[in-house]
């Protein structure tokens, strides 16, 4: 069954037809709460008050995107108006082409998959909460450019700009932060 016929099915009245959502999406819902709070209980809090929203107005939600999205796009608004956090702090409308991966792929074959995970959840952490987030969900929710504008009310020439940003915001806070051996280079 697909998502569509899933959401028919709630608003047909068959509500526990809605536990599907919750239990597909959460994770990712916690990830990007937690990103924008900055804390699990506010997060917790955010993501719970994100599916009441999305439930009580899953009429509105178009087939034409991804159910994803627009669930994601309730949870980072409700999470920015929780936390009452100014995300972006400036919106420059460059846009960048090209731009490179974070690390070698030597390093991270050399990173135990415990040790590469711990690294950058702990420089995420150090990084200014929406390119943290930006991150999150293009690297590790491996979601597009176009969707992750469709999450933030960003548009994608500043997507792609802020990733770009964002990397290189990481790749110096590992370097400054882990010494060449500890994140895998001799």
């Amino acid at each position: 069954m697909n998502e569509n016929q899933r959401v028919q099915q709630v608003l047909s009245g068959n509500t526990s037809a809605f536990a599907y959502f919750v239990e597909t999406y959460q994770d990712m819902a916690i990830t990007i709460a937690y990103r924008i709070c900055g804390n699990m209980q506010d997060a917790e809090d955010v993501v719970q008050e994100s599916y009441v929203k999305a439930y009580r107005n899953l009429h509105t939600f178009r087939s034409e995107s991804k159910f994803s999205t627009w669930l994601y796009r309730i949870v980072y608004n409700t999470a920015v108006t929780h936390s009452k956090t100014r995300i972006w702090s400036g919106m420059n409308e460059i846009e960048i082409e090209h731009a490179t991966d974070l690390t070698d792929q030597g390093a991270d074959a050399r990173l135990t998959e415990r040790e590469r995970k711990g690294v950058v959840m702990d420089v995420l952490e150090r990084m200014p909460i929406g390119d943290a987030l930006l991150l999150t969900l293009y690297y590790m929710e491996d979601h597009p450019v176009k969707e992750i504008a469709s999450i933030t009310g960003l548009n994608e020439p500043n997507v792609k700009v802020k990733l770009f940003r964002a990397r290189k915001m990481f790749k110096e806070l590992m370097t400054a932060t882990y010494s060449m051996e500890e994140i895998g280079y001799d």
